[in-house]
Protein backbone atom coordinates (compact mmCIF):
# COMPACT_ATOMS: atom_id res chain seq x y z
CA UNK A 1 0.00 0.00 0.00
CA UNK A 2 1.36 3.43 -0.87
CA UNK A 3 0.87 6.83 0.73
CA UNK A 4 0.54 10.13 -1.08
CA UNK A 5 2.06 13.36 0.23
CA UNK A 6 0.99 16.67 -1.33
CA UNK A 7 3.34 19.57 -0.61
CA UNK A 8 1.89 22.84 0.71
CA UNK A 9 4.61 24.66 -1.23
CA UNK A 10 5.95 23.12 -4.46
CA UNK A 11 9.60 22.08 -4.25
CA UNK A 12 11.91 23.37 -7.01
CA UNK A 13 13.74 20.39 -8.55
CA UNK A 14 16.14 19.59 -11.38
CA UNK A 15 15.55 16.48 -13.50
CA UNK A 16 17.42 14.86 -16.36
CA UNK A 17 15.22 16.72 -18.86
CA UNK A 18 14.90 20.12 -17.21
CA UNK A 19 13.68 22.08 -14.21
CA UNK A 20 10.30 22.09 -12.53
CA UNK A 21 8.34 21.96 -9.28
CA UNK A 22 7.47 18.81 -7.35
CA UNK A 23 3.83 18.97 -6.25
CA UNK A 24 3.45 15.57 -4.57
CA UNK A 25 5.23 12.30 -3.90
CA UNK A 26 3.94 8.74 -3.58
CA UNK A 27 5.62 6.41 -1.09
CA UNK A 28 6.18 3.10 -2.88
CA UNK A 29 7.36 1.13 0.14
CA UNK A 30 10.58 0.21 1.89
CA UNK A 31 12.41 -1.37 -1.04
CA UNK A 32 11.28 0.89 -3.87
CA UNK A 33 11.98 4.45 -5.01
CA UNK A 34 9.23 6.96 -4.29
CA UNK A 35 7.47 8.47 -7.31
CA UNK A 36 7.39 12.26 -7.57
CA UNK A 37 4.98 14.29 -9.70
CA UNK A 38 6.71 17.31 -11.21
CA UNK A 39 5.28 20.23 -13.15
CA UNK A 40 8.01 21.09 -15.63
CA UNK A 41 8.81 24.68 -16.66
CA UNK A 42 7.23 23.81 -20.03
CA UNK A 43 3.91 23.04 -18.29
CA UNK A 44 4.15 19.27 -18.74
CA UNK A 45 3.27 17.13 -15.71
CA UNK A 46 5.66 14.16 -15.44
CA UNK A 47 6.51 11.44 -12.93
CA UNK A 48 10.05 10.70 -11.73
CA UNK A 49 11.65 8.24 -9.35
CA UNK A 50 13.59 9.65 -6.39
CA UNK A 51 16.91 8.81 -8.05
CA UNK A 52 15.97 10.90 -11.12
CA UNK A 53 15.69 14.33 -9.47
CA UNK A 54 17.56 16.72 -7.21
CA UNK A 55 16.32 19.54 -5.03
CA UNK A 56 17.12 22.78 -6.86
CA UNK A 57 17.81 25.04 -3.87
CA UNK A 58 16.61 25.36 -0.29
CA UNK A 59 17.77 28.23 1.93
CA UNK A 60 16.44 26.53 5.08
CA UNK A 61 18.79 23.58 4.63
CA UNK A 62 21.55 25.63 2.95
CA UNK A 63 21.20 23.74 -0.36
CA UNK A 64 22.60 25.97 -3.09
CA UNK A 65 22.28 25.73 -6.85
CA UNK A 66 25.54 24.52 -8.41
Amino acid sequence: MSNLHEFNNPIPVVTEIGEGYAIYARDCGTFENDVWTVVMDTGAVLHFRTDQLKVYANATFDIKKK
